[in-house]
């Protein structure tokens, strides 16, 4: 899901961005240079990290905004493919003016819309940014995605990210401690748990907003991908991307893939409401894999597969919902790692979450979180080849 309108971060937000020296260290195998990422944002060290395992996987990753930069994986000829949409340098990452994107981010602290940015926490309402379409989108103006996580990498396959939000934070309520941690597995699996506490009552929605292309060529519309999603129902939306409150079948409707078919084949059909809103797909589904409040991370929730690489990746989650965002607000103004220009619908975003606007939705699953509460998510994208 991609911000349609942006407005540059907080003023003051970036007080310092000082490039640090090349050095002599290699590049990555996806091919970028840990020293255009060394810099201080906002007084704080911001680095690229490097998770490795020992079967081809590599991820790339920066504090600032908890970013996946790169993750490869082999395809089916054994050659290693990076999968994820992203920039090699900091400075655009920082730049939301002239390349604003939320490429790769650990999204906090509320993930997708909040209606009209309206909350209301015990006996007090709030009013929260409004920098989407009226709405509070993925956290307000300078959510964590523009903001520097705390790093510590105690091993090769990990990574912990922390972050603490103050009381106040884009007129969010309440000090939050979130913790992110990126573990690549042995199996070529990106594991991501997701941690937070508060000392007032607040909401919390962590995601991941990643862009992925298994085709192994981001400089062409990624439909040809093949999608599953474990989910017999959807949330439909408003023109304004706004859920309705409803919550339909997708059967008979564009909106089916529980039988897995390419994106090309369905996200045209602008006779179908719900695709001309969203100018393709940018909806969430209702997982199968949420069963009376619980979320069974053992079931897929879903599947992204190329044909032409091989390469599949199956999603497992704790969360009721996934966004599926098929990139259709790219348009190749925006040129990524290694000069590419991205177009229109060249990546396919799978964002674990509570439902959209789910604070002002009691139908829909809590995201409520209290004092002496913890809140845990966890989500792995599992690359595989056929």
């Amino acid at each position: 899901m991609k911000k349609i309108a942006r407005i540059a971060l907080i003023a003051g937000m970036i007080t310092s961005l000082m490039p640090a020296c090349s050095g002599n260290g290699g590049l990555t195998t996806s091919g970028l240079d840990p020293a255009k990422f060394d810099t201080l944002i906002n007084e704080k060290p911001v680095k690229l990290y490097t998770l490795n395992n020992d079967n081809g996987m590599e991820v790339c990753i920066t504090n600032f905004g908890g970013r996946i930069v790169s993750l490869c994986v082999p395809d089916k000829n054994g050659n290693s493919i990076d999968v994820v949409l992203g920039f090699d340098n900091i400075h655009q990452y920082a730049d939301s003016v002239n390349s604003p994107s939320d490429f790769g981010a650990a999204i906090g602290r509320y993930a997708n819309r909040i209606n009209q940015g309206k909350l209301v926490v015990g006996d007090k309402k709030i009013q929260l940014p409004q920098n989407n379409f009226g709405h509070c989108l993925h956290g307000g103006f300078s959510g964590w995605q523009y903001q520097v996580y705390d790093a510590v990498q105690p091993n090769d396959t990990t990574l912990e990210l922390t972050i603490v939000s103050p009381d106040g934070d884009n007129n969010f309520p309440g000090t939050v401690t979130a913790k992110v941690t990126y573990t690549a597995k042995y199996n070529n699996t990106l594991d991501i748990q997701y941690e937070a506490t508060t000392d007032k009552e607040t909401v919390i929605n962590m995601t991941n907003h990643a862009y992925f292309n298994l085709t192994g060529d981001m400089s062409h519309a990624g439909t040809n991908m093949v999608l599953y999603i474990n989910a017999d129902n959807f949330t439909p939306s408003d023109s304004t991307f706004m859920t309705t409150g409803e919550i339909r079948p997708v059967y008979g409707t564009p909106m089916d893939f529980t039988k897995r078919h390419a994106l090309y084949e369905t996200i045209g059909d602008t006779t179908f409401t719900q695709i001309k809103y969203g100018r393709g797909y940018d909806h969430n589904w209702c997982l199968n894999t949420y069963k009376n409040g619980k979320g069974d991370d053992t079931r897929v929730a879903a599947t992204l597969y190329a044909p032409n690489t091989g390469i599949s990746m199956d999603m497992f989650t704790t969360e009721p919902g996934v966004q599926v965002y098929s990139g259709n607000f790219l348009d190749g103004t925006i040129k990524g790692k290694h000069g590419i220009a991205y177009p229109q619908r060249s990546a396919v975003c799978l964002e674990s979450q509570k439902y959209p606007d789910s604070p002002n939705k009691k139908q829909f699953a809590s995201p409520y979180l209290k004092p002496g509460e913890k809140y845990t998510s966890h989500t792995a994208y599992r690359f595989t080849v056929k």
